[in-house]
């Protein structure tokens, strides 16, 4: 299995895969990106104004669409064309550099249709707020159906992903199916808490997973001795070093093993690895809230799993595309290799006799997502069947 490639660069291709993954129309993929495809051979920043412009006239259309179901009472219609247009203009905004004119207005568009979508569909997402040291971090709380209190994952982002598009990954539904809810988390460096509280990334996210934490234990319908944490791309750093700090996790797993993200740095510096954003160093520069690459490079100094993993004594899951285009698969040897005090851990490398081969299975979910919720099944007493 491969990764659908309707562009000349991976950067391009890969917001294309993340966005069928999520639940674009495949017609209107190409209606997208049929007349943006001369501008992708320049390179993968050159292009990104034109590539917003036909995804927010899209996801324009799409809203327009939504507003007449909406006026005849229509509202699962217009649900379901708004969920699309919020996606298509949040891949738009993620390939915008950081400041790129009119990219803070799609975004605010984009939370507006999502959240207009919710109401008028009743989907199962509650919009919360953490209290952190400094600021919140806004999550979507998907609560399993039942009665309670059920066992609960805490689910991060990436270094470039959203809470909404966790919920699209679909992983929250497959854990609701199981008898578990998901908290999705914009911690800071992503999503809102960057956008709209200039939060910037906490290496040491112990401090945010234990926020989540102490908010879930707070709610009835949680069981508090079961809270798993799971993250997604960097979030494959992430949710380790929280396991590692915070003892109130009571299992964990990692969408694609991050282990030492500080020596990928180096190696794209060198042109090793293919990045997952367009205009990448300004990107990590502002997520970091740095002013240069060495202030940068030094706020990353401490993303490296070395030497902290050992602290693990939850059961684990490691899990990795086998051909990984941005994250080496070595990464996911010294994950599971250095588990040493885990009671249950465990390996999956995701290869082509299933799919899921490409960074955090972009060619296909489908399988993480299952292997994922029915190992929280399995280690947090839920249900597989």
């Amino acid at each position: 299995m491969a990764l659908f490639e309707y562009f000349p660069n991976y950067i391009w291709n890969l917001s294309v895969a993340m966005a069928l993954e999520s639940g674009a129309q495949i017609g209107e993929i190409v209606d997208m990106c049929q007349p943006i495809r001369d501008a992708a051979a320049s390179g993968a920043d050159a292009g990104t104004p034109q590539f917003m412009a036909q995804w927010v006239a899209m996801a324009d259309r799409l809203i327009e669409l939504a507003d007449e179901d909406d006026a005849r009472g229509r509202g699962f219609s217009a649900s379901n064309k708004l969920e699309r247009a919020s996606l298509y203009l949040l891949v738009a905004e993620r390939m915008q550099g950081h400041g790129h004119p009119g990219r803070r207005d799609t975004y605010a568009k984009a939370l507006a249709a999502f959240e207009r979508s919710t109401k008028l569909s009743s989907l199962p997402r509650e919009r919360v707020e953490i209290p952190l040291a400094e600021g919140t971090m806004p999550a979507f709380y998907t609560r399993a159906p039942g009665a309670g209190p059920h066992p609960v994952v805490v689910y991060c982002n990436g270094l470039d992903s959203c809470k909404e598009l966790l919920y699209w990954s679909r992983l929250p539904e497959a854990l609701a199916r199981r008898g578990i809810s998901t908290l999705c988390v914009d911690q800071p460096g992503t999503g809102e808490a960057l956008r709209l509280q200039n939060l910037p990334v906490d290496p040491h996210s112990e401090n945010w997973a234990s926020k989540a934490v102490d908010w879930l234990e707070a709610r009835d319908d949680v069981d508090a001795a079961r809270i798993g944490m799971t993250g997604i791309s960097l979030g494959g750093h992430f949710a380790p070093r929280a396991v590692a700090y915070e003892p109130r996790f009571a299992s964990g797993a990692v969408w694609g093993a991050n282990h030492n993200w500080r020596e990928v740095q180096d190696k794209r510096m060198k042109r090793e690895g293919e990045n997952p954003v367009p205009h990448y160093w300004a990107h990590v520069m502002w997520a970091f809230g740095a002013q240069d690459m060495d202030e940068f490079l030094a706020k990353s100094a401490d993303m490296n799993l070395n030497g902290h993993m050992d602290r693990i004594t939850v059961p684990f899951l490691v899990t990795h595309g086998a051909n990984d285009r941005q994250i080496s698969v070595q990464y996911a040897h010294d994950c599971y290799e250095q588990l040493v005090n885990s009671p249950r851990r465990e390996l999956k490398l995701f290869t082509a006799r299933e799919g899921g081969v490409e960074h955090v299975g972009a060619d296909n979910m489908s399988f993480g997502r299952d292997y994922i919720a029915d190992w929280f099944a399995d280690t947090l007493g839920g249900h597989s069947a």
